[in-house]
Order: C-alpha cells, then structure tokens, then sequence
C-alpha cells in the first residue's frame, strides 16, 4: 500500500502549504469538502461517519506510533555506531608516533598562500621578460588547469564574451549576437555580392560563385524581423541577431563552430547595467541559479519551496514527513 498511499502526498502538501491556520484548518477543509460535495454525514445510518474516522484516526495513529518508535531505534543504533567510529579514529590518532603541531586545514591554508605569492613573484618578474604573447600563452594554461574536465578543450572568451575564429569574430550579450566577417578581395563590395541568409534556425554567408564562409544551423532560435545586416568599409560584412531567448549565453555561433567556455564570461561585458530593474532582477536570477546548479545546490526556486516546508514542519512538530516524497 506504500507507493498508493503516498501518491498523494505532493498534492496534499501543496494544499498544507496555503493553510495558514496550520492542521486544524487543513481538516476542516477536508470535512466541508465531504459536508458540500458527498453524502459522508447523511448518506450512512446513526454514527457510522463517526465510527469511520475514529477507525481510521486510530489505526493512523497506531501506523505514527509504530513508525516513531523504528525511527528512534535507527537514530539510536546509528548514534551507537558514529560513537564508535569517532572512538575508534580517536584511538589511531594516539597510537601514530608523530608530533601535530598545526592542524591539516592550517597546513593547507599555509602552504596555499606561500604557493600563491610565490606564483605573484614569478608572474611578476616574468612580465619585464617575456613577450605579450607569450603571456597569453601561460594564462590559458593557468586557466585550463582549473576547468572541469567537461570544459577542457573550449576556447577562452573574448573582449566581447564571444570568439575570435580564423575566417570572422563574433560578440555577444544576452540578448544579441553581433558577427564581423572580412572578404578579402581587391575590390570593394556592394550588396550584390553578397549572399546573407538569416533564418530562425540557420545562417548563410558569402560570396556569390564562392564557397560559404557560414552555412550551418545556429546554436540558438533568432528574430529574423529583429536581425539585420550591412557591409562595413566595402571589406567587412557585419551581421546583427537578435536572440529569442535573452536569457542564456551562446557557446558558438553555429554548429560547426568550436566552443567557447560560457562560465568564463565576463557578466560585466553584457552591460547589464543598461537594462531596466526588472529585466536585470531575472538576468542576475538566472546567473545565481546557473551557479548554484553548476555547484550542485538549490536554485532560488527551490530554495523558496525548502523554506516553506521547513517553516510549516516547524509550526506542525507533530506530523512525520519522514516518508513524504516531495518534487
């Protein structure tokens, strides 16, 4: 009977949650359901309502009863058995023939900050030696040391929390995406000569009778209304796209693209300070959230929901949510 009888346990708790009078109220929401939409106090003869409440109050109250009591043993055993183990580490930290003059944690602390000004001291006697690039070059092999190994491989963004490819450049905020692709011709370019097909999904550009330079599906939805593009100097053709969804970061610009690593962008460069209060409040929303995910911890969401029901578990000691399941 255990999956059936808790198959609605998220309902019923949902319905807890918005009885503010606590239990009480909850049960005589129960009864005026019964008393306006059944025959539950007339429909049986004398007191058989009655007898049927009390029944199932006690044979609840016997399933509590039971249940507590299996619960306390299993916190008395489990209790039994932490005491154990600390005594039993308690005895091996005596029994090691060694002299702990600071903790393993202060030992760490330590020797990180030494590791870390010995690091300042080396950075910086090697920027009066070593060329720009070459600098680049170790800061993304310091970088690459401390991606997840999910990020290995992706490029660091650019300025403009985009990338810098080999054939064009694009950059990014959260609402749009702006590209800047050179031809290198003898000639200057007219519209004619260009070939820019913007779809919902998908993004063509070239030259006529050459080959594409892009031509694959986009990683995301755009507004084609919204989009639009022009020719730059008569050299460099410059394409704007508007996002249908403003609320993420793009890892590339179409599939064919190498990725860039989204957590390394620089929130700051998307001007989130020229957007009105209520659309920086969602954007600064969906950056915790996308934090908190990546850490494994609630988002604000569920964070909210896991305060009510603490809040209602403490107004209501009395009730076990042991075995409650909750989405």
């Amino acid at each position: 009977m255990g999956d059936d009888e808790e198959k609605y346990d998220g309902m019923l708790l949902v319905m807890a949650q918005q009885h503010e009078g606590g239990v009480q109220e909850l049960i005589n929401t129960f009864f005026s359901f019964l008393r306006r939409k059944t025959d539950f106090f007339t429909g049986g003869e004398g007191d058989s309502a009655e007898k049927l409440v009390k029944d199932s109050f006690a044979h609840n109250k016997k399933l509590a009863l039971e249940a507590r009591k299996e619960k306390q043993e299993k916190e008395k055993q489990q209790r039994a058995k932490q005491a154990a183990k600390i005594a039993e580490e308690e005895k091996k930290k005596k029994d090691e023939p060694r002299i702990q003059e600071i903790t393993d944690e202060e030992a760490e602390k330590l020797q990180s900050e030494l590791d870390k000004k010995k690091r300042e001291e080396e950075k910086s006697a090697a920027l009066e030696s070593k060329s720009p690039s070459k600098i680049d070059d170790d800061d993304k092999g310091s970088d690459s040391g401390e991606e997840d190994e999910k990020d290995k491989g992706k490029l660091k963004p650019n300025a403009g929390n985009g990338a810098d490819l080999p054939n064009y450049k694009w950059t990014q905020t959260l609402s749009e995406v702006d590209l800047s692709i050179p031809f290198d011709v003898n000639f200057r370019l007219k519209g004619r000569d260009v070939v820019v097909d913007i779809q919902r999904r998908s993004l063509k550009v070239g030259l006529k009778g050459r080959p594409p330079v892009i031509e694959a599906q986009l990683y995301n939805e755009v507004k084609v209304e919204e989009s639009s593009w022009l020719l730059d100097d008569g050299k460099i053709v410059v394409i704007h796209l508007e996002k249908i969804n403003k609320m993420e970061w793009w890892s590339k610009i179409v599939d064919t693209d190498p990725e860039i690593n989204t957590k390394k962008i620089c929130p700051e460069n998307s001007k989130l300070s020229d957007l009105d209060g209520e659309t920086r409040g969602m954007v600064e929303k969906m950056m915790y959230d996308q934090r908190q995910k990546s850490m494994g911890l609630p988002t604000s969401e569920e964070q909210k929901k896991q305060d009510i029901l603490k809040k209602f578990m403490a107004q209501h000691p009395e009730m076990d949510f042991s075995k409650a399941k909750f989405s």
